[in-house]
């Protein structure tokens, strides 16, 4: 019979997705009929505010006797020894024939020696269980996979302690005609496949894939290595690594699981564990389900941030910020739709259209489960710098570090990433319960389509296009560090905004989202306490407050929200800081913010309401498109607009008349609004705001809460009368307008500024703020 060869190299079909964003035009409305966004399941969005509840590696994986079986003795075993191209069966259950050795029966088997081409094949018709044991094995075959597991009930592979074994292939597959394609991995599995020991494995995947389960694949203990021209380790139903050493370097993806078609299975499980996977896609990836209890990874994906498509951002009319056709934002919320593709009421552009904004366009990039997707980033050299402003999309590969289809959950680890792609990212929930994150990452640092909920850990994401993204966002405990040459947290995506605008359709635009899974694979639940808003009432307050005189109308508060329960987040944001296209809630916690530089971005961005009730807040940048927090909050803020903008480093200080401090702050970036909301202002205090000057105290994140504060010149001194309080160098004023001229910078254009709601004292004061030129 004439042999088929079919040659290593894969064949890539690359969907090329394209990312329009919206020009010029008002956004589609809703009725006027109040629209109540309610936290229910399975209504317009789940919105919670609450801890979720978090599955566990346990919860999802079970073992029996024969996973953790490493026993074996010469008397109840099969020995095969390997000598070149032959091999010697000593025992029952299996036979050698030109040079490779079929194993027919259940049972043990060892094996040791050297196979230069040939196969171990295990084909038990009666599904029983089989027992490989590499006790010093070096299998090599140069047209097929070099352990083969065609039929058993289940395949358990132990490493034998003390040993090092090696399993390759060619990079050449013979099949007996063009319709095969299995195997294709150096070890290859159609059964349930287990590997346990504590010795050592080196698997090169020359062909494609280096190991490979076309059911269940278990690690329950071992030392690793895999190098794969594909994909390193991959499971159908299920990944499920309890512990071991784990090494990989794959042209593909590092870890998977494929199933596609059962919502119960098709997950990434891992208890514990040492990994170091560098992949030219994703680390790890779960079709539906990842869940990580613990474990020390390192990962770097596609090259490393470094890597990353470069993301520019430009205004039409090449201004900085947010100049252009009506005021600054197009339609804000173009959300996430699943694998990527565009909401099929999206606006079609022309050839070299743009988005009307900068950096702060309050988008979402899409997200796609499968290993293509479009990509816009922003390019930036200096923490202190903002995004550079001109628009480009570009197609690159999914380079994800961790990635879920369904579900992604991290009860705790340590975690280095350095990804080309979002270092975390699901296609619905991303939960973080605890760990150590150390991230650098060439898109979103952490990426949920739907909820994105901190409950612990500390999270450093040195490195970011955006780093925290979702459509709803909650931090309620965990230290979070955040640096992005755009937005710094961005809640947005997920459904369909709403709008109220006279000049536009009347007709109802909407998407049923259920941020709950629709997986059997329960990970994520949601608890706890609820959030109800009218939003119709609040497009419309949003619409009446953040509109500028004339043009165009700007877009309306979507449900997206980023609620702050507790725990710490700072910020350094080239864009915006906080961004959300609905609301933000503060109940607690210590958020610092720093940047962005340009006016055309604001150190608080939210196109609903801000409502703080409790913890402490400072945010610190431009003053151009400024925000404090809403009229309707419980706790006290003052907005300070300075009269030119403060170098980075140089103090605030604000005091009571009593002389207690408020705030003394040195913000990592120029600034000339500071936003501070603390337990301890009065809504009728009298205060005084110093610039300069030096603190005796020591600074954790510029915030000095302790030490004593001189020297610095004294820039107004005046009385609250307000929850939130807008003051300048003259005294109180009036809140931030929010307009601007014709395709400049800040929020200017035709039809004036963005939609937002916006909060302050007014006064017949005289109003100071800073428009670019």
């Amino acid at each position: 019979m004439k042999k088929n060869i079919i040659t290593g190299s894969k064949l890539w079909s690359i969907a090329m997705i394209t990312s329009l964003l919206a020009a010029c035009s008002s956004p589609a409305t809703t009725s006027t009929t109040a629209n109540a966004a309610t936290s229910t399941t399975g209504t317009t969005k789940t919105v919670s505010v609450s801890e979720q509840t978090s599955v566990k590696y346990a919860d999802l994986v079970s073992l029996d006797a024969d996973d953790t079986n490493i026993s074996w003795s010469e008397a109840d075993s099969t020995a095969i020894k390997l000598n070149g191209t032959t091999a010697t069966v000593t025992g029952s259950g299996a036979k050698a024939t030109n040079g490779s050795v079929t194993i027919s029966e259940a049972g043990t088997y060892v094996l040791s020696g050297e196979l230069t081409d040939g196969q171990i094949v295990v084909n038990v018709a009666d599904k029983g269980t089989v027992h490989l044991v590499l006790n010093g094995a070096t299998i090599h075959d140069n047209d097929s996979a070099a352990i083969y597991i065609q039929k058993a009930g289940k395949a358990v592979i132990t490493l034998e302690k003390g040993t090092k074994n090696t399993v390759s292939d060619g990079k050449t597959y013979v099949y007996a005609d063009a319709t095969t394609d299995e195997p294709d991995a150096a070890i290859f599995s159609k059964a349930d496949l287990t590997f346990n020991g504590a010795g050592q494995l080196t698997v090169t995947g020359n062909y494609n894939e280096g190991i490979t389960s076309k059911d269940d694949l278990k690690i329950i203990s071992g030392n690793i290595r895999v190098k794969a021209a594909d994909d390193g380790i991959k499971g159908k139903d299920m990944v499920a690594i309890q512990a071991g050493t784990i090494t990989i370097e794959a042209e593909g993806d590092g870890i998977k699981s494929t199933n596609d078609t059962d919502t119960t299975k098709g997950f990434v499980a891992i208890a514990g564990g040492t990994f170091d996977i560098q992949s030219g896609n994703d680390g790890i990836q779960a079709e539906t389900a990842l869940v990580a209890d613990g474990g020390t990874y390192n990962i770097v994906t596609g090259g490393g941030s470094v890597n990353a498509p470069a993301k520019v951002e430009e205004g039409p009319f090449g201004g900085g910020g947010g100049g252009g056709w009506g005021g600054g934002t197009p339609p804000t919320d173009m959300g996430t739709p699943p694998d990527g593709e565009p909401p099929a009421d999206m606006p079609e552009m022309p050839n070299n259209s743009g988005t009307n904004a900068g950096a702060n366009t309050n988008g979402v990039a899409a997200s796609n489960s499968a290993n293509t997707t479009a990509t816009t980033t922003t390019t930036t050299t200096d923490n202190n710098a903002d995004a550079d402003t001109a628009t480009t999309a570009t197609e690159s590969t999914s380079a994800k570090a961790l990635k879920a289809g369904t579900d992604l959950t991290v009860n705790g680890g340590t975690y280095t990433i350095d990804s080309m792609d979002d270092s975390l990212h699901s296609n619905n929930n991303v939960t973080v319960n605890d760990g150590t994150f150390n991230i650098e990452s060439g898109d979103d640092g952490i990426h949920a389509d739907q909820a994105l909920t901190i409950n612990g850990g500390t999270i450093t994401i040195a490195k970011s296009y955006e780093g925290l993204e979702g459509a709803m966002i909650t931090l309620n405990d965990g230290d979070v560090d955040v640096t992005a040459s755009d937005d710094g947290v961005n809640a947005a995506g997920g459904e369909t905004e709403t709008a109220t605008n006279p000049a536009a359709s009347t007709d109802s635009v909407t998407t049923a989202t259920d941020a709950t899974t629709t997986s059997n694979i329960s990970v994520t639940e949601t608890t706890g306490t609820t959030s109800t808003t009218d939003q119709a009432s609040q497009g419309t307050a949003a619409n009446q407050q953040g509109r500028g005189p004339g043009g165009m109308g700007g877009a309306a508060a979507s449900n997206n929200e980023f609620h702050i329960n507790g725990g710490s987040l700072t910020v350094n944001a080239g864009g915006d800081g906080l961004d959300s296209n609905g609301s933000i809630n503060m109940t607690g916690g210590t958020v610092i913010v720093n940047g962005p530089t340009n006016s055309g971005n604001g150190a608080l961005d939210y196109d609903g309401t801000f409502e703080i009730s409790g913890g402490y807040l400072v945010a610190a940048g431009s003053s151009g498109m400024a925000q404090g927090t809403s009229d309707a909050s419980t706790q006290n803020t003052i907005v300070m607009t300075f009269p030119a903008t403060q170098k980075a480093g140089t103090l605030v200080h604000v005091q009571d008349s009593e002389g207690n401090n408020i705030l003394t702050f040195a913000p990592a970036k120029d600034y000339q609004t500071v936003v501070v909301s603390s337990p301890d202002l009065a809504k009728d205090g009298s205060y005084v705001i110093y610039s300069g000057g030096t603190s005796t105290g020591k600074a954790v994140d510029g915030l000095y809460t302790d030490g004593t504060y001189s020297g610095g010149t004294q820039v107004v001194a005046f009385q609250s009368t307000s929850n939130v309080t807008w003051v300048n160098e003259s005294g109180v004023t009036t809140a931030n307008t929010g307009m601007g001229g014709p395709g400049g910078g800040g929020q200017g254009g035709f039809g004036g500024g963005r939609n937002r709601s916006q909060s302050g004292t007014t006064s017949d004061s005289t109003v100071t703020t800073d428009s670019a030129k």
